[in-house]
């Protein structure tokens, strides 16, 4: 709301309240921002001298207050206090900071589709609870929508309707504001909750298309295109439209419920999530904070996953490095063991191409070959090759002076690349020629 310095004809005081600023006026009376003597900030509605001189208006107030001050919901500023009684009549609401619906939208244009479910699903939850206490709120509009950092709220019982308390009028008008009346509303007949509905789908395509459905003018030109004309909906996003179309129809029996409209727009709101890839999460402007299903998701925990987000991805990759390290190192295991059980029989591979020095070597005769268990005490049954030391691998069939001829078969060689801590086979080595 638009704060503005308090008149000179204003009151400083009401009731325990002491007034700060005007924060708008309106048919029924003037709005203020007030606080008690603990600080705490209220919007103050202070009913017009010329109506608290009507007792039947009084009467009827009174009976008012009582049904607002029952209505208890996360989408409605609740009522703290009034007096009914007072010289002039006022009510005390919690104040919600934050612009209105009308002011948003004629800042910033229209809402989109995502924007304009979201509101519309969380004003629909708040007219549930107005409803379920028998009271019609007959004000919805988007001034009376307040976009709070909690939420849309609803505001303004001024003019709240009991069940069975008869239609509130000043001097046969219809009490409400023009534009956003219902058709039953202009012919003076009850109210019932399907007025309110009426009233939300004025407002949503409002805050959708940027301008009234009923168009602008005079009051009379403004209640007979509600009463016998269709509203222009031209603009609105055609996701929402039906839904909008269906709350504003002549009869109120064909309107939806505040439950209906609420759902509706609150699996709209999802689907539109679901298809810009946004992640669920609260509502930008509150109301459902039902996760959004995403067609590529995978449940974790209580929102769905996005197993395509890039974080996934990433360890989808370290996962399959890990899984293509294991097996190369289990396929050189493999590959090693396979060498170690079958001796070549030439120091040439099948291709004829020496195999490495330390690798393979030929196979070994082992008629030649004094087989024993090693002797501790014995040093030279080894020999290492010269230049060259290799833990793990012993070459003892080799001598210094000894060449290797290509393609030539050593059949006192013994195979240099594996050492059994079991036996040692020692081969005496060949004569220099």
């Amino acid at each position: 709301m638009t704060m503005v310095r308090l008149r000179r004809q204003d009151p400083r005081i009401v009731g325990s309240y002491r007034l700060l600023r005007r924060l708008g006026a309106g048919g029924m009376g003037v709005v203020y921002l007030g606080v008690d003597r603990h600080g705490k900030k209220v919007a103050l509605k202070l009913i017009r001298q010329e109506l608290a001189g009507n007792p039947e208006f009084r009467s009827r107030f009174a009976r008012e207050v009582a049904a607002a001050a029952m209505v208890r919901g996360n989408r409605t500023a609740p009522l703290v206090d009034a007096d009914p009684n007072a010289e002039r009549p006022w009510l005390a609401t919690e104040y919600v900071p934050g612009p209105s619906l009308q002011r948003r939208v004629g800042d910033r244009g229209p809402l989109g589709c995502l924007d304009l479910a979201r509101v519309g699903s969380a004003v629909a939850d708040g007219l549930v609870s107005v409803h379920a206490v028998g009271v019609v709120h007959r004000d919805v509009k988007p001034s009376n929508i307040l976009l709070s950092p909690d939420g849309p709220q609803i505001i303004d019982f001024g003019i709240a309707y009991a069940d069975g308390a008869g239609t509130l009028t000043v001097t046969g008008t219809a009490v409400g504001s023009p534009g956003f009346l219902a058709p039953e509303q202009v012919r003076g007949q009850t109210v019932t909750p399907a007025t309110d509905i009426f009233a939300l789908g004025v407002t949503l395509a409002y805050a959708g298309r940027g301008a009234p459905p009923f168009g602008s003018g005079p009051v009379d030109a403004l209640l007979y295109r509600v009463v016998h004309e269709e509203p222009d909906l031209e603009g609105v996003p055609e996701q929402v439209a039906p839904l909008i179309a269906a709350c504003l129809s002549k009869d109120p029996r064909m309107r939806p419920t505040a439950e209906q409209v609420r759902e509706r727009l609150a699996v709209i709101a999802r689907q539109r999530e679901a298809e810009r890839g946004t992640p669920a999460r609260g509502l930008e402007f509150g109301g459902p904070t039902t996760p959004a299903p995403g067609p590529k998701g995978v449940r974790s925990g209580r929102h769905d996953v996005d197993a395509t987000a890039p974080g996934h991805r990433e360890r989808d990759r370290d996962r399959d490095r890990g899984r293509r390290e294991s097996a190369r190192r289990e396929a050189l295991r493999r590959d090693e063991d396979t060498r170690a059980g079958e001796r070549p029989s030439s120091s040439r591979t099948d291709s004829g191409r020496r195999p490495p020095e330390g690798r393979t070597g030929p196979r070994q005769d082992p008629s030649r070959h004094d087989q024993h268990r090693p002797d501790p005490h014995r040093s030279d049954s080894h020999r290492s090759e010269p230049g060259r030391h290799d833990p793990d691998r012993h070459d003892s069939g080799r001598h210094d002076a000894v060449r290797h001829e290509p393609g030539r078969h050593e059949p006192a060689r013994h195979d240099g690349g594996r050492h059994d801590s079991a036996r040692h086979d020692t081969v005496r080595p060949e004569p220099p020629r």
